[in-house]
């Protein structure tokens, strides 16, 4: 676990983005009370910044309170299947609405602008780390507004929500992520090209193969729980 470096940003700032990203990728144990003392010590800083980054990390439902404190957030393993099943339910949905309906269309100014963010990052790759998960979120989200039912992108954020402490176990190497901004951009494309039945078909493909690498990164990390809580034991 990294400690905040010396930079431009508000300390908060930095202990938010260091715990964000050691939640994210697995790094603090779910069983284990986030306390703000414990955790000021592990990052080198004051319960002030800590107690800041907590409260913008329950909003971002990272972490959980209980009624001893705050905890890490981690979906159950056997919910994500079902949960990357009504994201594809949500998605698909916003380009079937407008495959049914002649008098609809996308938001195309709105797609382009996006896809436009997400070429300039294959012309300058992000690393990996759990901020490219908050421009996948926006990408799609994004994507299904445009579609022009604004409740839809509302009920994926909730989604969102649930499955985002495990989203950067797809985003570990620079490989996942290379491949990630290259679907996004095809499938911007298609959109604004008009072929949405290719474009649709290209949505479950990049939502499916993500949800197989997340799931099967969840299960292996859970059994290493298991293996330490046994050592532990």
């Amino acid at each position: 676990m990294a400690r905040p470096t010396k930079n431009s940003a508000p300390l908060a700032e930095q202990v938010y983005v260091a715990l964000r990203n050691d939640l994210m990728s697995g790094q603090l144990d779910p069983r284990q009370r986030l306390g703000e003392e414990r955790l000021g010590e592990i990052y080198g800083v004051s319960r002030t910044p800590v107690r800041e980054a907590l409260a913008r990390l329950l909003a971002d439902g990272l972490v959980q309170r209980e009624i001893d404190g705050v905890y890490p957030y981690r979906p159950r393993v056997e919910d994500l299947a079902g949960l990357y099943e009504l994201r594809v339910t949500l998605e698909v949905r916003g380009i079937d609405r407008v495959l049914e309906d002649d008098g609809r269309g996308y938001d195309l100014p709105r797609v382009d602008a996006e896809l436009t963010r997400w070429r300039s990052l294959r012309d300058d790759a992000p690393a990996p780390d759990a901020g490219f998960v908050t421009l996948d979120e926006q990408f799609h989200t994004t994507l299904l507004a445009a579609a022009g039912n604004d409740a839809l992108a509302v009920a994926l954020e909730h989604v969102n929500a649930r499955v985002r402490p495990v989203r950067m176990f797809d985003y570990t190497s620079e490989q996942r992520m290379s491949a990630a901004v290259t679907e996004h951009i095809r499938l911007g494309e298609l959109v604004l090209a008009g072929d949405l039945e290719a474009a649709r078909a290209a949505l479950v493909t990049h939502i499916v193969t993500s949800r197989d690498v997340v799931i099967r990164q969840a299960e292996q990390a859970l059994s290493l729980a298991h293996m330490a809580s046994r050592v532990r034991g």
